[in-house]
């Protein structure tokens, strides 16, 4: 059984025990609706208890059942029980209570909490709001603005922080906690009145808090329509009877479910949990790091590590390298300060951890060694071999590299079981993605230990094969290829852009360029024989973008915002007579499909050579990597919507009018198509 009955005297003690964190799935939800009319129809119980065995109070509905039609007892139907019995009900709450857990405890006639509680209504992450009375009672409980910022951020309150809201009645020790809950339903039933959120009005005095509130949370969250589905849900609170609200909450809660935007969310939710590797057994831990090149790459990885309490050994090339470099990482911690995301006591507590050292052998001792030099292969074979002859015989060995072989570079250790590549996106400590490459020697323990680490840093892990730009950076390639034959073709750098930031992105494909630097893209195609003749043109014009002040664009006195500029024009101008294009205007949905499509094409090809296990995969890749708007889903997920069928056809119709056969859908893409399948 996973609910079970005590008895405190006259006060009925139902405890959850369902591991890990007593998800509201069908079982839990049988036998809890079953307690509780037990607990009503006892003539020596006075009162109910709501407590848990487990750390968590409950996490909420049980994924599993998501997309299952509901079965009874629903989640309403035990808040129902709940609202409408004649006894008093109060939950203790030690840890966690999110979704439908939080929702039960607003039902009860009190909460009582510790320390350890941790209260949300997570639902907006995935799209949705809660679909359980969360945006009718909480309203009643604590201000309506506070209950629409608690709501539309999805965050966990915790702790005294709960007390202090409003939220919890009592704050309490967790060896206190189920007695001061019983000692709370014996209070309530003394006092012959009960507390019942549906009984309270909303007050109209904070009306105007709220619209303003509102007003705020709609103009910069208008691409999510579970934000427009909340304000209106709360302002129900105030114009409608508590059963009116209820009822205009599900229907709002039942039209998400089908809305593309939000069906993209929690794609992208699901497909999050899924991309990081489950390890297959033990895991070593990462107690030491060692970060070769100290540059802003470096120095980044260096960060992320030294934020999370781990020692780093930071090698560079001679002392004022090392000097350097540690003076960039404290000028990035100061401005943490500065924006008091840390206090001055933390930056030099993470600055203490870092090391700058030019010696190799002070990696004698690391669990890890993450290389970020430069992007040549014999530079890094160079560094590989001499870190097999420093490092124990535990160590792992990564690269940083963001499109080189994996396996060539693992080669040049002699020891490639241990080798892989660990691809962060800059800025390293801020940025949550991390491609995890396995070589075709990479041992598993290897990948598990990386992939453990990984989360340990906060980041979100994806493992991925070992080919040219692994999985984001060749369909990159894709896409910066597209770019550049639409300029040649007619377009402006801002059409282009200006296409892509309408589609949901916040930097178009040029201002992106010019942010990364045009200089490193262009060595790229160099040392592979390829050609961007625009791109390619700028950078030898001396545009490498921000960095000299000019790119596609020109930047003014902060260097930062982008600004037309007619020279850029006459160059693109020049370039496409040279290469021999005539010129004519496109619109705005041919630059769409011309930069997302071929990402996908490219997409099904990874997929089909295995170097992507999910579509879902390459999917967090983008969103987390390169900023794909997430109520889109991912570049898989938005092709998905669109119909395969429709996506192969319209591949194949810019193939025939631009001649470019690298358009023409790939086998699988075709395949799927013709079977009516999808990627997953």
């Amino acid at each position: 059984m996973v609910v079970t009955i005590e008895r405190a005297d006259d006060v009925a003690i139902i405890w959850l025990n369902s591991p890990p964190v007593n998800a509201l799935n069908h079982a839990l939800r049988t036998e809890l609706a079953a307690a509780l009319e037990g607990a009503e129809k006892d003539a020596a119980v006075v009162a109910t208890v709501l407590a848990s065995r487990l750390d968590s109070f409950s996490a909420g509905a049980d994924i599993k059942e998501f997309n299952q039609p509901p079965s009874s007892p629903t989640l309403r139907e035990i808040i129902e029980q709940i609202d409408t019995a004649t006894k008093p009900v109060v939950v203790a709450i030690g840890g966690i209570a999110f979704g439908g857990g939080f929702e039960i405890a607003l039902a009860c006639d009190a909460r009582v909490v510790t320390e350890g509680a941790s209260l949300a209504l997570p639902e907006v992450k995935i799209g949705l709001l809660p679909g359980a009375g969360g945006t009718q009672r909480l309203p009643r409980l604590i201000e309506p603005a506070k209950a629409l910022k608690f709501i539309s951020d999805g965050n966990p309150v915790k702790g005294r922080q709960v007390l202090d809201d409003d939220i919890a009645d009592e704050l309490v020790s967790k060896e206190n906690l189920i007695v001061a809950a019983v000692a709370k339903a014996r209070e309530i039933v003394s006092s012959q009145v009960r507390r019942r959120l549906s009984d309270v009005r909303v007050q109209a005095g904070t009306r105007q808090a709220f619209e303003v509130a509102a007003a705020a949370i709609l103009k910069t969250q208008f691409d999510n329509p579970q934000m427009e589905a909340i304000v209106s849900a709360i302002r129900d609170a105030y114009e409608h009877p508590f059963e009116t609200g209820m009822r205009k909450e599900r229907e709002y809660f039942d039209r998400l479910k089908v809305d593309d935007r939000s069906k993209a969310l929690r794609h992208a939710f699901f497909a999050e949990r899924s991309s990081g590797r489950t390890p297959s057994g033990g895991v070593a831990r990462i107690c030491s790091v060692g970060v070769i090149g100290g540059g802003t790459m470096g120095a980044g990885i260096a960060m992320a590590f030294a934020s999370c309490g781990v020692p780093v050994v930071l090698i560079e090339t001679d002392e004022a390298a090392a000097k350097r470099a540690i003076e960039r990482i404290g000028a990035n911690y100061a401005h943490s300060v500065k924006r008091s995301s840390i206090s001055e006591a933390v930056k030099t507590e993470n600055l203490g951890r870092i090391t700058a050292a030019v010696d190799y052998s002070s990696l004698r001792d690391v669990d890890l060694v993450i290389e970020a030099a430069f992007e040549e292969m014999d530079i890094k074979r160079q560094i590989f071999g001499k870190l097999v002859e420093v490092t124990k015989p535990t160590a792992i060995l990564a690269t940083n590299t963001s499109y080189l072989s994996v396996d060539e570079i693992a080669a040049a250790s002699g020891v490639p079981e241990r080798v892989l590549g660990m691809h962060f996106f800059s800025p390293a400590n801020i940025m949550k993605l991390v491609e995890v490459v396995h070589g075709t020697h990479t041992r598993a323990e290897v990948i598990d230990a990386v992939v453990t680490t990984a989360h340990r840093l906060g980041k979100i892990p994806v493992v991925v094969g070992d080919c040219h730009g692994f999985v984001g950076n060749r369909m990159l390639a894709r896409r910066s290829e597209q770019v550049d034959r639409l300029l040649l073709e007619g377009a402006s750098p801002e059409h282009v852009d200006l296409a892509l930031t309408n589609f949901g992105s916040k930097l178009g494909p040029c201002a992106m360029g010019d942010l990364a630097g045009l200089d490193i893209s262009w060595r790229m195609r160099r040392a592979t024989g390829r050609r961007a003749p625009v791109a390619d043109a700028l950078v030898e014009a001396g545009r490498h973008g921000q960095k000299t002040r000019k790119g596609y664009y020109r930047y003014g006195e902060d260097g930062r915002t982008p600004i037309s500029d007619p020279e850029v024009t006459a160059l693109i101008e020049a370039v496409s007579k040279r290469e021999g294009v005539e010129r004519r205007s496109i619109d705005r949905d041919e630059i769409i499909d011309r930069l997302i499509l071929p990402m996908v094409n490219e997409g099904a090809r990874i997929l089909n050579e295995g170097i992507a296990a999910r579509s879902g995969d390459i999917d967090v890749i983008w969103m987390h990597g390169y900023g794909f708007p997430r109520w889109r889903g991912g570049p898989m997920f938005y092709a998905q919507t669109r119909g395969l069928p429709a996506v192969a056809t319209r591949l194949k119709e810019l193939a025939a009018a631009t001649g470019d056969n690298s358009l023409q859908p790939a086998p699988l893409l075709q395949e799927l198509a013709a079977t009516g399948a999808n990627f997953s």
